[in-house]
């Protein structure tokens, strides 16, 4: 299960998911990517088990990234607790996910195998997602 190392700070406010993404919404790594076309939390489990069921299918060929990382605690008091007495301890870690986010990438595999996949992973995921392809970018040399 991922979560960080060490935070600063134990207990994070929950936070608003306004806007889109302005990072991570390219297909860097490989040449297919999943991209969140809605906001949401990504819990360390969800990401877990996309990640499990695009490798499981693709079984030794190609290459997986995950492009999120759950940085994001969410805490939660016990069960019949009275109002009150603080905020609850920390039970799991979330990856805050905007529009537009590139949140899987592959590689070495073919453009079918690749949909397939992400497709499994996509239905892991809270949020709703569209298959990407990287953006051949044409570079001019002028002069």
């Amino acid at each position: 299960m991922l979560m960080p190392k060490r935070v600063k700070r134990r207990r994070q406010f929950r936070g608003r998911m306004k806007g889109e993404a302005h990072k991570g919404n390219k297909v860097a790594y490989g040449e297919f990517g999943l991209e969140a076309l809605e906001c949401g939390w990504i819990t360390s489990n969800q990401i877990e088990a996309a990640r499990v069921a695009m490798t499981r299918f693709i079984k030794r060929g190609g290459k997986v990234w995950v492009n999120i990382f759950p940085h994001k605690p969410v805490t939660k008091k016990p069960a019949e607790t009275r109002m009150g007495s603080g905020k609850g301890s920390p039970e799991y870690w979330v990856a805050v996910v905007k529009p537009g986010r590139i949140m899987f990438e592959m590689g070495g595999i073919t453009e079918d195998q690749a949909r397939e996949a992400l497709r499994l992973a996509s239905h892991k995921l809270p949020v709703k997602c569209k298959f990407v392809k990287k953006e051949d970018e044409v570079e001019t040399n002028e002069g």
